[in-house]
């Protein structure tokens, strides 16, 4: 109950409730209870996390840094491929003398080619690592196409390089006449010695110079017991005065393998092996392929040797 004081009659009277009364005091509970309300639900919503909105953030945060890791990973990836073509064109193509890859490749280029497969919902980042991969995986293909063209191009290297005289047909060379302008030891004449004369003692191993096959071929009979080697890509090498052979013509030899033993026959005055190299049907100077197996103060030596005007022994 409620009273109110009558100052007419200076008394306490119970009030009357009307039903605006009533109304009044109901919507001001209720107005009161709903601004409680909120003010409970903003205070929390601000200072206190719900399990879900923890467990998002907490999976926001895991996937942030994923992607920070994968970057960095593209990255790194990047480097190493960057340092792979740069091998590719400056040394590898280089020594096997091949042309450059072409590598025009830009993110410009992949934004149109895959301008379809990149959604306008996600976000830039999300785009920038999708651009980024389609770089690496096209870059990763076009180097990969390149090792197995090297690979190739290696093996024929290797079989071109077996054909070309490299080494001296014997061991621990000693010259006495090389190439050029030489006395002729019979005639007395200064004519060309299409060679280099190495002397030795009889029967000294002769090693083939390079990978070939034993010519049918026989040379004049001047150069006595010979043996000619048709190495391919226009070389030819020649051994001759030997005192016997030990190969047969069509037999096919690899640069090291014995051929025959070091004499004195034909037109000879003394045991020792004249050696030609023939080059696409001309004869050139054979020191010049001696690099495979002396050392540069050898190779000096033996050049100066045979730079000298003498008698040859052929």
């Amino acid at each position: 109950m409620k009273y109110k004081f009558n100052h007419k009659s200076l008394s306490f009277e119970k009030a009357k409730t009307t039903p605006f009364h009533l109304f009044k005091m109901i919507f001001s509970y209720i107005a009161t209870g709903v601004a409680f309300a909120v003010v409970v639900l903003v205070i929390w919503t601000v200072f206190f996390e719900s399990p879900k909105e923890k467990r998002l953030k907490r999976e926001l945060l895991f996937y942030n840094q994923t992607i920070i890791s994968i970057e960095k990973r593209m990255d790194l990836l990047s480097k190493v491929l960057q340092d792979m073509e740069e091998k590719d064109d400056n040394l590898y193509r280089a020594i096997l003398e091949a042309e450059p890859v072409g590598r025009s490749l830009s993110i410009q280029d992949f934004e149109a080619q895959y301008a379809d497969l990149l959604s306008k919902n996600q976000s830039d980042v999300l785009n920038q690592i999708q651009l980024k991969t389609s770089i690496l995986t096209q870059r990763t293909q076009t180097q990969l196409n390149s090792y197995q063209e090297l690979w190739k191009l290696a093996q024929e290297k290797e079989k071109i390089q077996a054909s070309i005289p490299a080494i001296s047909p014997v061991k621990n060379p000693v010259l006495v006449s090389g190439f050029g302008m030489r006395y002729h030891p019979i005639y007395k004449i200064l004519r060309r010695h299409t060679g280099v004369d190495l002397i030795g003692k009889k029967g000294t191993p002769i090693y083939a110079t390079a990978d070939g096959t034993v010519s049918i071929e026989q040379e004049g009979t001047g150069y006595g017991v010979a043996v000619l080697i048709n190495h391919g890509r226009g070389y030819q090498t020649l051994y001759a005065h030997l005192s016997k052979t030990n190969v047969k013509p069509g037999q096919r030899v690899r640069r090291g393998d014995i051929i025959g033993y070091m004499g004195s026959t034909g037109l000879s005055v003394g045991v020792h092996l004249h050696y030609e190299v023939i080059k696409n049907g001309e004869k050139v100077n054979p020191i010049h392929y001696f690099f495979g197996d002396l050392t540069p103060e050898e190779y000096n030596e033996i050049l100066k040797q045979a730079s000298e005007i003498n008698q040859s022994l052929s």
